[in-house]
């Protein structure tokens, strides 16, 4: 991935740092976007930089047009291309369905699956310029399974995975790839409030008999943001220790 430029939304901490970070290990100036936390997002930039490549960092957004226009246009001004993207920014909302109200599903299906529509509306227009691209969606385990007080998070994950799979026929011909992740019990900062015991029974229902780790996560991303999977595209590969 050397020269190439990745952009990577909610790339400030856990599981989109670790990616930053893997990219940046193989050669790919970043463009990392971020929501609220300044702080960490810099860190992030700084963790790459030490990779030996550029990162500069975006504010925003990703469910506002205006905002993915702003992280595309920071990275052709920047570095003149647009290779890479990661739609990693997400949110959760949970709560049973009876009790769930309108503002936390719309919320979760704003960011999750809307973010990502403009992310890549946005960025394919410069990728089907260069006739190159590599698109990497999060998706979730969840959204192949389903999860009880989850229904908001489900339907945007699974939404996710069509999305993916029907840009992935648009714009196959123009040398571009569309693929999502399924993680499966990652260790993050959400995870890292659960109870030990609920922890422990997670775990144990795992093949693998852990949690994974944002590092899981990050290796499979970069190899289909990499040359080596430009005959992969419409597919969802699932980072979950075997749990589904």
């Amino acid at each position: 991935m050397k020269g190439r430029t990745a952009i990577v939304t909610g790339g400030s901490r856990g599981i989109g740092r670790a990616i930053c970070i893997e990219l940046a290990k193989g050669g790919a100036n970043l463009v990392i976007n971020f929501a609220g936390n300044q702080q960490a997002a810099e860190e992030t930039a700084a963790l790459c930089k030490a990779q030996g490549v550029s990162a500069v960092t975006v504010q925003g957004d990703v469910a506002e047009a205006k905002t993915c226009e702003t992280v595309v246009n920071t990275a052709l001004e920047t570095f003149g291309r647009v290779d890479i993207l990661v739609n990693n920014a997400g949110v959760t909302r949970d709560n049973l369905l009876m009790r769930m109200s309108e503002e936390d599903f719309d919320a979760v299906i704003r960011t999750n699956l809307r973010g990502g529509f403009l992310m890549m509306k946005a960025a394919s227009r410069q990728m089907m310029k260069q006739r190159y691209g590599r698109i990497v969606n999060l998706s979730s385990v969840v959204g192949l399974s389903g999860n009880a007080g989850q229904v908001n998070y489900a339907a945007s994950k699974a939404g996710v995975i069509g999305m993916t799979k029907s840009f992935a026929k648009e714009v196959a011909s123009r040398g571009i790839t569309v693929n999502a992740l399924a993680p499966g019990f990652i260790e993050t900062d959400m995870t890292a409030k659960m109870p030990e015991a609920a922890v422990s029974a997670v775990s144990a229902s795992i093949p693998a008999g852990r949690m994974g780790t944002p590092k899981d996560v990050a290796a499979a991303a970069a190899f289909l943001a990499s040359e080596k999977a430009a005959y992969v595209t419409g597919q969802v590969l699932a980072v979950d220790g075997g749990m589904y």
